[in-house]
């Protein structure tokens, strides 16, 4: 967009984002005050607030209760890129998982930084409930009703609008409504795979995922994957080229655990690898939604044009949990899908899908994803913070553009599954590195959630985190 024809508050906020750039405002310095810029500018205090928010989000300035506006402190060092196993592996799930499940389904409290949802009070509960009472007295019906197996035909077409962004719009025929996005990736491994097949996934990956696997006794190829732009392409490259990859399992947008970011052009090229090789692409774009810019990174199907990228993502995360409504775009492997979705679950509850369609046509989605994405932002880099000044000397993490998950690398010595047990005993909770490799990767890894208020009682908890992170390590 060309500068005289952006908003104000964007060239109001490119002028201090310069600034900043130039040395004139350094890290850890106190930023003019809003009075001050909209004296200096001319310009109303909606506009200076509007400015010194996108600032925000940009990364750049932080806000200090009580203090004001001051420039951030330059970005962390990310964790090494990956070198896994180069031999596909079988997937086992251990002890360290199921003392793992077994904490977040029956202890997990206000210390915890262990599950990746957001906290409670953030989901729009109220209006959902009253979404709820007007569609049981308008359509009385669904709860008498199996609905169809491929969803309600409404919510369908709302999701294919939300696609027109992507300059390549699907169909509401395209889409497969399914419980939640766990639902989806498993059809999709159903439709392309077999049992001993090799699927190639992201290093570190989500343990939902590795868990599929094993269900379906698949083997997992580990892909070394940067923290800030995701997979590699050139050992995806390698790997893809003997034919035994049966299938790819990518997490394009802010990946868990890492928050890695795949650029466009990465996206392009993969669509278009692996269509040359018939292998298909299963995307998992659950936390697309949970971008910190301007606009949402569209995703790999958008570069789709054979039918070879099965997409899944859901609205369970952002907004209703409680729902478990996702949504696959198969392509040409719909129809599978289809026949699938009815053998395992047949339909997805029609009344959840109903009140999501309802919340999807009158924008309640919309508005309460611009509030929970700045919410979210400023909780990471709270997180973030705390980390950077509790967590010890050479503590490496991934400063995410997107989503509400840190992934640590702690120094050569630490031992997460040590931490893990040790942080427990207080009452304190995080999720293990050597949960999201099929091997014993990630020794020293943890993945921290910050989908919840850095109230002060969390906040001493993180920071006792640390505190057992570098007694762990001799300090």
């Amino acid at each position: 967009m060309k500068a005289d024809t952006l908003p104000l508050y964007e060239k109001v906020a490119d002028e201090i984002a310069g600034m900043i750039a130039s040395g004139t405002f350094r890290a850890g310095e106190r930023l003019p005050s809003l009075r001050e810029v909209r004296a200096r500018r001319q310009v109303s205090m909606t506009t200076v607030q509007e400015s010194f928010r996108l600032l925000e989000d940009r990364g750049l300035i932080e806000a200090r209760p009580q203090s004001g506006f001051f420039v951030r402190a330059r970005s962390p060092a990310p964790p090494a890129v990956s070198c896994p196993c180069p031999e596909p592996q079988p997937v086992v799930t251990d002890a360290l998982m199921w003392r793992y499940l077994r904490y977040v389904a029956t202890s997990a409290g206000e210390t915890s930084f262990a599950c990746a949802t957001p906290a409670a009070e953030l989901f729009p509960a109220r209006s959902l409930n009253s979404l709820l009472a007007q569609v049981m007295r308008r359509q009385s019906g669904l709860l008498a009703d199996y609905g169809r197996s491929d969803g309600l035909p409404e919510l369908c077409r709302q999701i294919a609008r939300r696609t027109l962004d992507w300059g390549h719009a699907l169909s509401a025929d395209d889409v497969l409504i399914t419980n939640g996005c766990i639902e989806a990736l498993n059809l999709c491994l159903q439709a392309v795979t077999q049992p001993g097949d090799v699927v190639a996934i992201e290093s570190p990956c989500y343990f939902g995922v590795l868990q599929l696997l094993e269900s379906r006794g698949l083997k997992g190829l580990e892909i070394p994957t940067d923290p800030v732009t995701g997979m590699s392409l050139d050992a995806l490259d390698v790997a893809t080229r003997s034919g035994e990859v049966k299938a790819v399992i990518v997490v394009g947008n802010f990946s868990n655990p890492l928050g890695a970011l795949m650029p466009e052009e990465h996206k392009r090229r993969l669509v278009s690898m692996l269509e040359a090789r018939h292998i298909p692409l299963i995307e998992d774009d659950v936390y697309g939604d949970f971008y910190f810019g301007r606009e949402r990174p569209v995703p790999a199907k958008a570069f789709d044009r054979s039918g070879n990228v099965l997409y899944c993502t859901s609205f369970t995360k952002q907004a209703l949990p409680g729902l478990r409504v996702g949504w696959v775009a198969g392509g040409r492997h719909h129809a599978q899908l289809q026949m699938q979705k009815f053998s395992l679950s047949y339909c997805t509850p029609p009344l959840m899908q109903a009140v999501t369609a309802e919340f999807l046509a009158a924008g309640g989605f919309d508005r309460h994803m611009r509030q929970l994405r700045r919410t979210l932002c400023r909780q990471v880099r709270e997180t973030l913070a705390v980390v950077q000044d509790a967590f010890p000397e050479g503590t490496r993490l991934a400063e995410p553009q997107g989503g509400f998950l840190l992934w640590l690398e702690l120094p050569e010595g630490a031992d997460s599954r040590a931490l893990f047990d040790a942080a427990l005993a207080e009452g304190i909770g995080f999720t293990p590195g050597p949960l999201f490799s099929p091997g014993d990767g990630f020794s020293r890894c943890l993945r921290l959630s910050c989908g919840h208020p850095l109230t002060a009682r969390r906040e001493k908890a993180l920071r006792r985190l640390g505190e057992l992170a570098r007694r762990q390590l001799g300090g």
